[in-house]
């Protein structure tokens, strides 16, 4: 896989849980890139785990870290 697909599969799989209302609750980076926790905005506090290794893919979500920082 190149790493433009690399990319657009982890950002879809990020954007999924988005629009399944969930956010990001934490962020682990180690070596083999990062490890993001979602959790479902409904109270459930069900919670969801991505590894994430693409560098776009890494930054995409760190946007959406700040953007969700300035909302709560």
């Amino acid at each position: 896989m190149s790493e433009y697909e690399e990319y657009i599969e982890e950002r879809r799989k990020i954007d999924d849980l988005l629009q399944d209302d969930y956010w990001i609750e934490h962020v682990s980076e180690d070596l083999s890139g990062a490890l993001v926790t979602f959790v479902d905005k409904k109270g459930k506090r069900e919670r969801k785990k991505l590894r994430i290794g693409n560098a776009d893919a890494r930054k995409y979500f760190s946007v959406i870290v700040m953007k969700q920082q300035k909302k709560y």
